[in-house]
């Protein structure tokens, strides 16, 4: 019941994107990706022994400078997957955020992904960003605006290699790279 409900929570953020609404000084599409964030850590499984305790917190960790404003706390407050308490973790330096389950690279890091995704190359990080080209540069997910919508595409051949699992949802809702046989594919 609980895979349903975060699906609708997918599929709600998704479509309150493509109704380009705005508000406030954090725009709604930032609202959105808070959204989608909180609903990546509930459909991906990380290998063990990450998370291996049932009380370790899930770490959402933001490189560089922070675009979500009060929309991802927001998001986050009072949140739990799968048992684990929510933490978020700012910094511009990747050593403080290496702990994370999910890493999302502001764009004020382009030029350098290339040398943060090789440093991160073996660690089982959900790496996520809105910066152009870093599903093909070697990240798990990009988030991109496509005719003022939100969506998003997996490097599914990276998430596999860092032992990372995606669930069938939530790549049947992405545009899917690197997929294997059976996956879904662009």
């Amino acid at each position: 019941m609980a895979l349903g409900v975060s699906l609708c929570l997918v599929l709600g953020a998704h479509l309150q994107a493509e109704n380009g609404v705005e508000e406030g000084p954090v725009s709604n599409e930032f609202q959105v990706k808070a959204a989608f964030l909180l609903n990546f850590l509930k459909f991906v499984e990380w290998p063990e022994p990450v998370l291996a305790n049932a009380n370790a917190p899930m770490i959402i960790g933001i490189l560089g400078d922070d675009p979500f404003g009060n929309a991802l706390p927001e998001t986050l407050h009072d949140e739990s997957v799968h048992g684990h308490p929510l933490v978020l973790r700012r910094s511009h330096n990747l050593d403080d955020l290496r702990d994370c389950q999910l890493l999302f690279v502001a764009r004020s890091e382009s030029g350098h992904e290339a040398k943060i995704l090789a440093h991160l190359r073996d660690a089982p990080i959900l790496t996520v960003s809105d910066s152009d080209d870093f599903c093909v540069d070697g990240g798990v997910i990009q988030l991109y605006l496509e005719n003022k919508k939100v969506h998003f595409m997996i490097n599914q051949g990276v998430a596999q290699h860092l032992g990372l699992k995606v669930s069938s949802q939530l790549l049947s809702l992405a545009k899917v790279l690197g997929a294997t046989s059976g996956d879904k594919k662009d």
